[in-house]
């Protein structure tokens, strides 16, 4: 009893609502209407903890009557003084609780109930969302402004500024979108003031970045890279005490280069590319090349298992489909992506590792297309002087040729894992079915029966995720994860022009696009191809400036009376690169890197508070 009536010689707000909270607590969930049961709401759905657990409390709940008791002994101060209030009583009356649920409940206490009441609303910043946090040093009056964000709390007149400080945070916006906000917060004394901007910092430094490695494309998309990197993510890195290292490529596959053999990555805590995919690809190619040489990795080895980066990956969106973006954020905007950064966000992605005759080709995280992707990239890399429009035009051309080609797929299945390609299930931020399924394939080797299809194929597709763009909302494999360790190889083997039509037009629809019978689709681990007419892997290398010479509608035949004699092979599109083999082997390889993301959030994180906030 001594140490609780220390405690409440603390001269710390109470709020008026606390009479009610015996009432409206005891075997029931806390009222979200009343300031203290929307406090405790919040500290259940966070903690995750029981409703009987929290109903055992009792001498918190006796602690709160007695301070509603005793509320005309102290000033009406802002909502956000009764976390300090509380959390100071578990450390004083709970010793024991403190040190059971160090690091757990604690710190979800301090990190994430930092509340304020405005207007009569109480609203909630999550600590680990905040981007930074700032002690005001001006004057009351020399600062006001309206900046679309929250209202200020308005200061007391004559009251020094350091006894005040500003929290800039993150505000979800529609279309996952997330834009910088701030609020301000009044303390009784410049001591509380200083402590809680000094447990914030303290809180922020765990996990997140500090020194970026930045690559920016000029050319790619439409060449604003330099511009969105100056004009809105290099100062949202100066307010969040962000140093960086900023590089402007010049060439094609200078980032790459730049990666495995020059920079000095031990220095940096992430690498940031401002682009497009090819930029991205840029990235991948470089790190994991470095990170394999530096662990004694052969990368040309089909059979080696990669050894996963350790470096986090930042995407700023600038180029023209900006898929993984997409995929991993919901949404191409530059400033969703920094605020990720910032927060320190990590989203693991699976890679795909490409081979040719035990030698190593390229890698890919989004999409290996053969057939009639391929030959859409083909031909339009033919035609860059028509700018983006040169994809709708070759793929209007490549569905008019209907071209189909002979091979034979052998594929290895992912056993065990949950989830299929075909069901309802989106990769979301937390995706279970991740992971399970990464779990899943670290203990296990990529063995079992191989199995292998002949045929006649429009287009052989491995998606590692959704492939989701404003083209295709759904993407070309809906139910693709990021995570899972797995690829969807997805056949098309030849049918008419009007059902390959059907296909094609399903990506856009909420249509089911593999309920067709000429379509298959199979979650594997590892898939190779051969086309037909190689006797061996030393026939599979094209030659890309004969095939760029081929006339489409140069001849008759019986099989294609329309559009001409079919070529004997096509091209491998990955992730926007053509490949100079069509005879692959493909092999997944889990959670080999990770981005600065988490993934596209469903729901809002304080679904059932009126006025939720969060980075």
């Amino acid at each position: 009893m001594a140490k609780k009536e220390n405690f409440f010689l603390f001269k710390y707000s109470a709020f008026s609502k606390l009479s009610c909270l015996n009432q409206t607590f005891y075997g029931k969930d806390p009222n979200p209407k009343c300031d203290v049961g929307r406090f405790l709401l919040i500290i259940k759905q966070q903690t995750r903890l029981e409703e009987s657990l929290i109903k055992n409390y009792q001498w918190l709940l006796s602690a709160l009557a007695e301070v509603d008791q005793q509320k005309e002994k102290y000033d009406q101060r802002s909502a956000w003084s009764v976390v300090l209030l509380l959390i100071k009583y578990f450390q004083l009356t709970a010793p024991a609780l403190v040190s059971e649920l160090a690091g757990c409940w604690l710190a979800t206490l301090t990190a994430l109930c930092a509340s304020v009441c405005c207007s009569g609303v109480c609203h909630s910043v999550p600590v680990s969302e905040i981007i930074s946090v700032r002690e005001e040093e001006e004057e009351n009056g020399s600062r006001q402004r309206d900046d679309g964000s929250w209202k200020k709390i308005r200061e007391r007149e004559g009251k020094d500024c350091r006894q005040a400080f500003t929290v800039l945070y993150v505000e979800r916006c529609r279309q996952h979108r997330w834009r910088c906000a701030e609020v301000t917060f009044t303390c009784s004394d410049e001591a509380v003031c200083q402590h809680w901007v000094s447990s914030i910092r303290e809180q922020l430094a765990t996990s997140r970045p500090k020194h970026l490695l930045v690559y920016i494309n000029p050319y790619g998309g439409k060449r604003q890279g330099k511009r969105i990197y100056e004009q809105k993510v290099a100062p949202l890195f100066t307010q969040a005490g962000i140093s960086t290292s900023v590089i402007v490529t010049e060439y094609a596959n200078h980032a790459r280069d730049h990666l495995k053999m020059e920079a000095e990555l031990k220095k940096f805590d992430g690498v940031v590319c401002v682009g497009g995919d090819g930029m991205f690809s840029e990235i991948i190619h470089g790190l994991i090349w470095r990170t394999q040489i530096d662990c004694g990795v052969d990368p040309n080895s089909p059979e080696e298992a990669l050894s996963p980066c350790s470096l986090r990956i930042g995407i700023i969106p600038a180029g023209s489909t900006d898929c993984i973006c997409f995929a991993s954020v919901g949404t191409n905007d530059p400033v969703t992506s920094a605020l990720h950064i910032i927060v320190g966000d990590s989203q693991p992605l699976d890679v795909c590792s490409v081979h040719h005759n035990n030698m190593f080709l390229r890698y890919s995280v989004s999409l290996l297309g053969y057939g009639f992707y391929g030959d859409v990239l083909s031909d339009s890399e033919r035609k860059r002087w028509m700018g983006p429009a040169r994809y709708d035009f070759s793929g209007l051309k490549m569905f008019l040729t209907h071209h189909y080609y002979e091979g034979t797929v052998s594929y290895l299945p992912a056993k065990g894992i949950i989830g299929t390609p075909r069901d309802a299930t989106r990769c979301r931020s937390g995706c279970v079915i991740c992971q399970h399924n990464g779990q899943l394939n670290s203990e296990r080797k990529s063995s079992g029966e191989w199995r292998t299809i002949r045929g006649k194929f429009l287009a052989i597709n491995a998606a590692s995720m959704s492939c989701a763009c404003p083209r295709s909302p759904k993407g070309l494999s809906p139910a693709a994860h990021l995570a899972d360790g797995t690829t969807d190889l997805i056949l098309v083997r030849k049918c008419s022009r009007f059902n390959f039509l059907r296909h094609l037009l399903r990506h856009t629809s909420k249509d089911d696009q593999f309920d067709l019978t000429f379509i298959e689709v199979h979650r594997v681990r590892r898939f190779r191809f051969m086309p037909r007419h190689c006797q061996s892997d030393s026939d599979l290398e094209l030659d890309l400036h004969e095939n760029s010479k081929r006339q489409i509608f140069s001849q008759i035949c019986k099989d294609h009376p329309a559009c001409g004699c079919a070529p004997a092979y096509s091209s491998w599109n990955c992730d926007g690169e053509i490949l100079t083999h069509t005879g692959i082997d493909v092999r997944v390889h889990g959670q080999l890197i990770k981005l600065f993301a988490r993934g596209i959030e469903e729901l809002p994180v304080f679904e059932d508070l009126s006025n939720p906030c969060a980075i």
